[in-house]
């Protein structure tokens, strides 16, 4: 089977546990590195589940650029990782700091404000964070 017909691959965006160098890297599979990158400034991020996992959302004001990394995937190990998300979490359009949109996974607003899960935005992504409670 080869991997050089790329129009099977969607683009994907990563910003949680699932970064290189962190624990659930090998939930995307053969999924190609294509760069480093941020979104717009259209988000928000959250701790949820008790620092289990990221949560992103879009906002109208007030949104961050968040930092991650770009995946060309199949859709036989897209469908994995979905399936390996936490619950709640859904695919979604991102806008990248370049105009590009990919598929990242977001999460219901409206759950975390329920939960009441801590806004690490101001930390800057998802592996300065750990990084904050690993030197706490």
């Amino acid at each position: 089977m080869s991997h050089s017909n790329s129009s099977n691959l969607r683009h994907i965006f990563i910003c949680g546990s699932a970064l290189r160098g962190q624990p659930d890297a090998v939930n995307l599979g053969h999924a190609q590195f294509v760069r480093e990158a941020h979104t717009k400034p259209l988000y928000r991020l959250h701790a949820a589940e008790n620092g289990w996992h990221p949560a992103i959302y879009q906002v109208e004001d007030n949104g961050i650029a968040i930092p991650g990394e770009v995946y060309a995937i199949t859709e036989a190990d897209f469908n994995y990782l979905a399936a390996n998300e936490p619950p709640n979490m859904y695919p979604s359009d991102v806008i990248l700091e370049d105009g590009g949109v990919v598929t990242a996974f977001l999460y219901p607003q409206e759950l975390i404000e329920k939960h009441n899960w801590p806004d690490i935005s101001h930390h800057g992504g998802w592996v300065a964070y750990k990084s904050s409670l690993a030197t706490a």
